[in-house]
This record gives C-alpha cells, sequence and structure tokens, in this order.
C-alpha cells in the first residue's frame, strides 16, 4: 500500500466481520490479505464440515422459534448434507473426503439436535447485524450471531464451534481463546435485537473426531466475553488496538501462527515474513 493509499485508508470507515478480529490479531498480514485485499483460497474441510453443521442446526432451531410445526432432525438434517454435496464455495477435500464429512456432520447434527438443543431457550437463531459503527474507532462491526439465549431471565449468546478439540475429554466445551470474538458478538447480538445481552457467553463445542466416542458435544461459558473488548480509561480494549492497527496500515506477518501454511494464507507465496 503506497503512501496516498493509506493516507485515505486512514480516513475510511473499515467494515470488520466479528469471525475475523481473533484473526487479525494471530496475523495482521493474513487478515489484510484475506479481509482487505479480498484474496481467496479454497475452504478446507474442516470449515465447510463446521458450515454443514451449522445449517443443519440452524434450521432445526428457527423452525422451533416460527410457530409453526418444528422440523424434526431427520428432516433439518438435509441442509447438513446439501452443504457437503452442495457447496457454495470450492473447498479442498484433500484431507477429508466428502462422504466422511457427511457421516460426521450427521452425527454431530444429531447429538446436538438430541442433548444440547432441548436445553437451550434459544430467543434468536442466526441474529444477523447489519452494521454496528464505531465512528470514534473509525471501524464498523459485521456479521451473525449463532444463538441467543434466555438463562435465569437473562439473555445471553451462544456460538457453535466445530473441530477436532472444540469439547476436552471432561465433556466440556473448551472455552479459551474465543472470549474475543464472543465479545464482538454479544455487542452485534444487542445491536441487531434492542435487547441487552447480560449472560455469560456460551460455547457449544462439537468435536469432529472420526470415531462415535471422539464425536462429543458440550458446552461451557465466558463470563464478561466483552471486557477485554471494550477496555478501561487507562488501558485501550483490543476494538482500539485492533482500529489503531488497522488504520495504521502496518499489517505485519506471524510466522509462528499456526495457520501460516499455504493451506490457510491466500499470500502465504509471496508473503515477506514467512521467514
Amino acid at each position: 500500500m503506497n503512501a496516498p493509499d493509506r493516507a485515505a485508508f486512514a480516513r475510511t470507515i473499515i467494515s470488520i466481520r466479528a469471525s475475523s478480529l481473533a484473526e487479525l490479531f494471530d496475523c495482521p498480514a493474513r487478515w489484510e490479505a484475506k479481509y482487505i485485499l479480498g484474496m481467496r483460497g479454497p475452504r478446507s474441510a474442516a470449515a465447510q464440515l463446521g458450515t454443514a453443521v451449522h445449517a443443519g442446526t440452524a434450521l432445526f432451531d428457527e423452525s422451533r422459534l416460527a410457530g409453526g410445526a418444528p422440523v424434526s432432525a431427520d428432516e433439518a438434517a438435509s441442509a447438513v448434507v446439501d452443504a457437503i454435496h452442495k457447496p457454495e464455495e470450492e473447498v479442498d477435500w484433500e484431507d477429508t473426503a466428502p462422504n466422511d464429512a457427511e457421516r460426521i456432520a450427521l452425527a454431530l447434527h444429531s447429538k446436538y439436535c438430541f442433548d444440547i438443543a432441548p436445553k437451550q431457550h434459544y430467543v434468536g437463531v442466526e441474529v444477523k447485524c447489519e452494521r454496528l459503527e464505531l465512528p470514534d474507532l473509525g471501524i464498523a462491526l459485521t456479521g451473525t450471531t449463532d444463538r441467543v439465549r434466555k438463562i435465569d431471565g437473562h439473555l445471553g449468546i451462544a456460538d457453535l464451534k466445530t473441530g477436532g478439540r472444540a469439547v476436552g475429554t471432561d465433556g466440556r466445551a473448551v472455552t479459551q481463546g474465543h472470549a474475543v470474538q464472543l465479545g464482538v458478538y454479544e455487542l452485534l447480538a444487542e445491536h441487531a435485537m434492542g435487547l441487552h445481552i447480560s449472560a455469560p457467553a456460551q460455547i457449544v463445542g462439537m468435536n469432529t473426531g472420526k470415531t462415535a466416542a471422539a464425536q462429543r458435544v458440550g458446552t461451557g461459558e465466558v463470563p464478561n466475553a466483552r471486557a477485554a473488548l471494550i477496555g478501561t480509561e487507562e488501558q485501550p480494549g483490543l476494538l482500539e488496538l485492533g482500529a489503531r492497527l488497522i488504520h495504521s496500515g502496518a499489517f505485519y506477518g506471524n510466522p509462528k501462527s499456526f495457520l501460516c501454511s499455504e493451506k490457510y494464507c491466500p499470500s502465504h507465496a509471496t508473503c515477506r515474513f514467512k521467514g
């Protein structure tokens, strides 16, 4: 980015996808490549498996908010199958064959519908926030909150996470490292629904293991998730720090990132930071 472009960039309100904020702090150069320069590579099999589980569970939960006849877990599973075999984006299936991904995704979908969903009281499913502008920071947040739930008379968000380490052997969802993203989703849900979010944020974890025993589902809570985002009078929060980084245009790389590879970074081949 040359000097005139950088100056114009610094005066612009930059849109940030809620799901990308953690990636900004992990590797700013990768974040710039994907979300500023628009560079894209194929989606990973793991990402598409997660998309499939999200699609099926959202259909299942949404039908229970609509007031009509709720769809069954089997009926909602059609969205899982479609997401695997009719993806909207290119998918790299090198690590996992589509049929294997379908088998795992359907198993997790079923466990969610029978083990998790009945214990939840959702008031919002796939709650989309078109734009939450923070003009003082020069950024605008966008994104979709997976769920808004009611617990003990208070509202809180719930975020569905799939992955090989999403749930520990103790049956509880792994919450470490998710507070920043959860905090953003709390802000977005409040803005979109016009309601106060005060209950602890919840992670609904689903382990993408190859065996039935490894396909664990569980939940975990993160109280006061937005604290690190907002900061204090003495210390800036991560939103302010992220805004400063973005508007500076100083998108440095992190070659020690676990995602520093051609598989996850579209600019890896030409990155001057990878060493």
